[in-house]
């Protein structure tokens, strides 16, 4: 496993929730961090059907292009009674003309559980990959996951994405309602993290 070994971190996403967590958990390694944003890229056609492949695609993509080591995320929600949707096209599902609208996203998944009476409780994953590519074209991919069911309405003003709707396995607060702090310790993308901090970081 390849130790990444500069002070410079590309973070290849334009989702400024994305951005903030990422940053967080970097702080303590003092590593730089900037956007894909930052360096005017555009986002790449994410051709994948699972998150470690659109995850390279977007490392790579970012890592070539400004010649700096760069992490991706691919993440999204698998939900048990829709067969594992939406999953990798957790972010299309909210797709609008004027943007992206999770609420609505949101509503969809509940009303196709309703739809076809999905039995309680609604299980559900959400699922982060994250991808550390270097610019000669070589990666580490790291997977982290956390269980629990999707719940309606949606709960809190919290968070980003479906985590209104996440009730996390044990807990009483949805994703959306829970303290940012005690989400980011639990979370799917902070399960990632701690593998690709031992494996890269320590």
């Amino acid at each position: 496993m390849r130790k990444f070994s500069g002070d410079k971190l590309v973070i290849a996403s334009h989702n400024a929730g994305k951005l903030r967590e990422i940053s967080a958990l970097l702080a303590p390694f003092g590593v730089s961090v900037s956007s894909a944003g930052d360096h005017g890229l555009d986002e790449p056609e994410e051709t994948e059907s699972t998150f470690a492949g659109n995850a390279r695609i977007k490392a790579h993509f970012a890592a070539k292009a400004t010649g700096l080591p760069a992490l991706s995320d691919d993440s999204g929600i698998t939900v048990d009674g829709l067969g594992g949707e939406p999953g990798v096209y957790t972010a299309d599902w909210a797709e609008t003309p004027t943007g992206r609208d999770f609420p609505m996203a949101m509503e969809k998944v509940w009303n196709k559980l309703e739809a076809c009476d999905a039995p309680y409780p609604r299980n559900a994953a959400f699922n982060a990959t994250l991808c550390l590519a270097w610019p000669d074209g070589h990666d580490e991919v790291f997977e982290g996951r956390v269980v629990g069911e999707v719940v309606w309405p949606m709960r809190g003003e919290h968070g980003f994405g479906f985590d209104p709707v996440f009730l996390p396995k044990g807990e009483v607060e949805t994703f959306g309602e829970m303290d940012p702090a005690k989400k980011h310790a639990m979370s799917h993308r902070s399960d990632a993290f701690s593998k690709l901090v031992k494996g890269c970081f320590e």
